[in-house]
């Protein structure tokens, strides 16, 4: 399935969550990198080359999220109530393939158009605390509102 619950389809409504996400991660990336490796702001690396480096760390940590995010859907950290929350394991094209390359997709808007990532980062952060605080469960909207 192209569209639909987590557990059973390529892309789910956590998707938007993902690529704002990933347009947040974007500048803190390159922030970052920029401190620990100043010779990446030198002249001498081509502007494509600095942003493929970004990209590649914007996935490596959407991947390490969704190797956290499965120990808590699968109930490895002792807690029903996270468990719960996470309602199912997630399909494994959506967690492997279209959720990386999402984040991944967000981080390159990111980069390009650094002006949007505030907006970005304002709504990631509402967009999870009314996940977290307000829903029962992670995909609450998606079933009452979006059925497929």
């Amino acid at each position: 399935m192209l569209f639909g619950l987590k557990t059973e389809a390529l892309f789910d409504l956590w998707s938007i969550e993902h690529f704002f996400s990933g347009m947040a991660l974007a500048l803190i990336i390159g922030f970052a990198m920029e401190k620990a490796l100043p010779s990446l702001k030198s002249p001498a690396i081509p502007e494509k080359e600095r942003t493929i480096i970004y990209l590649i760390i914007a996935a490596l940590i959407a991947f390490v999220w969704e190797s956290a995010e499965f120990y808590m859907e699968a109930g490895y950290t002792g807690s029903e109530g996270v468990t719960h929350w996470f309602q199912g394991v997630e399909f494994w094209g959506n967690r492997l393939i279209t959720d990386p390359l999402i984040t991944m997709a967000g981080a390159w808007c990111g980069l390009k158009f650094p002006k949007y990532v505030l907006a970005a980062r304002i709504f990631s952060v509402a967009w999870l605390a009314v996940h977290i605080f307000v829903f029962p469960h992670s995909m609450h909207l998606q079933e009452g509102f979006f059925k497929f």
